[in-house]
C-alpha cells in the first residue's frame, strides 16, 4: 500500500527539510516568482502536462503508456530510482514512447521537518544514478514525494541540475486513495485549464482506477482541443514568452 502523501496546499503550511521549526514557511508566491518552483503554466495555447508518480510499474505503467500512444499523449513519469532499478525495460520503454522521465527520490521518501540536507542530496542522486545505469537520461525535473517543499530541498535539487516541478492544486486527483473512476475522471474534466500540470500514479493502490480513468479522460480533453505534452514543452512554452525557469540542467 503506498503511504500515504500530503496534498501540496496542507504541505506548504508544514516546515519541510531544512527549515527550523517555528521559521514562517516561505510562500507559494515567493517560490514561483522566482522560477524555484513550477506549479503550473497559464497560457493561451490548450497545453495540459499529465504526469504520473510512483513507478515504473510492471502491470499499469505499460497499460497506461498505451492508453497515451492511442491519443497521441507524451507525458511525464516521475520515477522513484528503486523501482527504476528493478523494472528498467519498463522506464525504457517509456522513452522509447517519447516520454520522459523525471526524479522521484531513491525510495519514494518525505522530506518533512528534521530531515537532513545530506539525506535530500543522497535520495536524489541515487535516484539520479538509477536512472542513468539503465541506459537512460532523465529530464532536468524533481518532485519531492507529497509535495513538501523548502529552500534547502529547492537548493538540493539545484545541485544536481533540477527545478522542482508540483502540481496545479485543482489537478490532484488524489487516485492514489482509489477513490473511484467517477472521480478521478471528474477532478480533471471539471477543472482543466490551460497550462496545467495533473497529477497521477502509475503504481499504488489506485493505479487501476487511473488506467480506467484515462479512458474517459484522454478522449474528452483531446475533443475539446487539448494538446498533451511533457513537462518540459510545458516549460518550454513557457521560456519562450519570458517568463522564468530554473532549469540548471
Amino acid at each position: 500500500m503506498r503511504p500515504v502523501a500530503c496534498a501540496a496546499l496542507f504541505c506548504c503550511l508544514i516546515p519541510a527539510a531544512g527549515q527550523a521549526a517555528g521559521a514562517k514557511p516561505k510562500s507559494r508566491e515567493y517560490y514561483e516568482t522566482r522560477g524555484d518552483i513550477v506549479w503550473e503554466v497559464p497560457m493561451e495555447e490548450k497545453w495540459i502536462a499529465l504526469t504520473f508518480d510512483d513507478g515504473p510499474d510492471p502491470v499499469y505503467t505499460p497499460q497506461i503508456a498505451e492508453l497515451l500512444k492511442q491519443y497521441e499523449a507524451k507525458a511525464t513519469f516521475f520515477v522513484t530510482g528503486e523501482r527504476t532499478a528493478r523494472f528498467p525495460d519498463t522506464a525504457r520503454q517509456l522513452v522509447a514512447d517519447g516520454h520522459e522521465l523525471g526524479n522521484h527520490t531513491m525510495m519514494h521518501s518525505y522530506f518533512r521537518r528534521g530531515t537532513s540536507e545530506k539525506t535530500i542530496d543522497t535520495e536524489i542522486r541515487k535516484a539520479k544514478e538509477a536512472i542513468r545505469a539503465a541506459g537512460l537520461t532523465d529530464a532536468p525535473w524533481f518532485r519531492p514525494p507529497g509535495g513538501h517543499y523548502s529552500e534547502a530541498i529547492v537548493a538540493a535539487a539545484k545541485q544536481h541540475g533540477y527545478t522542482v516541478v508540483l502540481w496545479s492544486w485543482h489537478q490532484d486527483t488524489e487516485d492514489w486513495r482509489a477513490p473511484g473512476v467517477a472521480k478521478i475522471t471528474n477532478k480533471v474534466l471539471n477543472n482543466a485549464r490551460n497550462g496545467d500540470i495533473v497529477l497521477f500514479h502509475d503504481h499504488g493502490e489506485g493505479a487501476s482506477q487511473t488506467v480506467q480513468a484515462l479512458t474517459k479522460i484522454l478522449p474528452e480533453l483531446k475533443t475539446r482541443g487539448f494538446q498533451f505534452v511533457t513537462v518540459t514543452e510545458l516549460l518550454g512554452e513557457r521560456k519562450r514568452h519570458g517568463h522564468p525557469v530554473d532549469d540548471a540542467g
